[in-house]
């Protein structure tokens, strides 16, 4: 018919040995990059396994706090966190202790979508669509002169 079936790969012992090892020190993203494997995957495995993060105590590594600096500034903060295999509250509060900001400009694509939006949809919907927090899709709107209808 058509439809697209993903083929499920088994997890080797290997596998699950280095997801064990790596797991206390390493995110999750990390992880799966060297596993070769997706982020959901080796975090479904990851719970499935019992292997638990408190990332509120959770250090950052060196490596971390670099891509951070590099990543922050231009994207939103929920693919930096993916990417980063980290909380969205951990990532504001480290870019925060580390004095960085989030200017990502608005692309045209993000300023048609508010326009097009706005009138029907709550800031949070329109934020959690286009990948920005509340705070900023409001700011927008008020700078925009945008009108509910």
């Amino acid at each position: 018919m058509g439809l697209k079936t993903r083929e499920c790969r088994r997890w080797t012992a290997d596998e699950i040995k280095l997801l064990y090892k790596l797991h206390p020190n390493q995110s999750l993203q990390n992880i799966a990059d060297i596993l070769g494997r997706s982020l959901g995957t080796v975090s479904r495995k990851a719970l499935e396994l019992g292997l638990r993060k408190n990332m509120s105590h959770s250090t950052w590594s060196k490596q971390e706090e670099t891509l951070l600096r590099k990543l922050y500034p231009t994207n939103s903060v929920k693919d930096v966190a993916k990417r980063l295999g980290r909380p969205v509250p951990s990532v504001y509060g480290k870019a925060s202790q580390l004095g960085l900001y989030n200017r990502r400009v608005w692309s045209k694509k993000e300023l048609d979508l508010l326009k097009k939006l706005y009138p029907t949809k709550t800031a949070r919907e329109i934020a959690d669509q286009i990948g920005r927090t509340v705070g900023v899709v409001q700011r927008k709107v008020f700078l925009l002169g945008l009108k509910k209808r």
